[in-house]
């Protein structure tokens, strides 16, 4: 059985450091997963690599490990890429993040459309992105990534679509040309999904003059949950890391 694994970003780690874990941490290692002094667990810093470190003591609240050698893997998608998404009802956003870190994606950035029923602003907004962050870096913890996926503070439509990029960029459109019809993207991708109802006529002739093109799924139409997911998977089959 693999080891669990725990994020330490708030650490510069190193081999042979010795510290106590965060409590949130130390809870799930010592009461949940009921590990003893003397086992091993893995801890990464989101900035690559990883160690294994052996529990040193276990009290009620606090559990004190220490690093062993540095182990440089890495499990980052061959193919970057960013997600732009609609905001979603309810906890559709947790699940759509949840499964696209899992899916490699590299970042996340929450937008609110003419659509979108969700309307997120001031605190309340600042309180959902840390709790989609703690979902990001819960779902490396579990899949095995050493780099920890950014969720962006929540933009509206214009303010998001009138920042420059670089990037290739696609814009899912269930009437497009197929994602397999189009040649391997070239560095990283800026992947657009829209939320229930999909984008308003003005939103997708925004997003056309700022370089998006549209790519299709196939000829049904998909929930704004499960088109991500589907894009992902389809990009890491041609590209990445489903491919030879």
């Amino acid at each position: 059985m693999p080891n669990a694994r725990i994020y330490c970003g708030d650490l510069r780690l190193g081999p042979g450091a010795q510290f106590a874990l965060a409590p949130d941490a130390a809870n799930h290692v010592g009461k949940a997963l009921r590990l003893k002094v003397g086992d091993t667990i893995t801890v990464f810093d989101g900035r690559g690599g990883e160690y294994d470190a052996v529990i040193l003591r276990i009290d009620r609240d606090r559990v004190d490990v220490k690093t062993g050698a540095f182990r440089d893997v890495e499990r980052e998608a061959r193919v970057a890429v960013g997600l732009v998404q609609g905001l979603p009802e309810a906890d559709k956003m947790d699940w759509i993040i949840q499964k696209s870190v899992e899916l490699g994606v590299s970042w996340i950035q929450p937008i609110v459309c003419d659509r979108s029923v969700v309307r997120l602003s001031g605190e309340r907004a600042t309180r959902r992105e840390q709790h989609w962050q703690r979902v990001a870096i819960a779902a490396c913890e579990q899949c095995g990534r050493n780099r920890i996926a950014e969720v962006r503070p929540t933009l509206g439509y214009l303010n998001w679509i009138a920042q420059p990029s670089t990037l290739k960029r696609w814009l899912l459109s269930p009437e497009a040309p197929l994602v397999s019809a189009q040649p391997a993207p070239e560095g990283e991708l800026e992947l657009l999904v829209g939320p229930e109802g999909g984008f308003s006529e003005r939103e997708l002739d925004l997003a056309g003059s700022r370089g998006f093109l549209g790519v299709g799924l196939g000829p049904r139409i998909l929930r704004t949950e499960t088109a991500p997911l589907a894009a992902l998977a389809t990009i890491q089959a041609l590209w990445g890391d489903f491919s030879r």
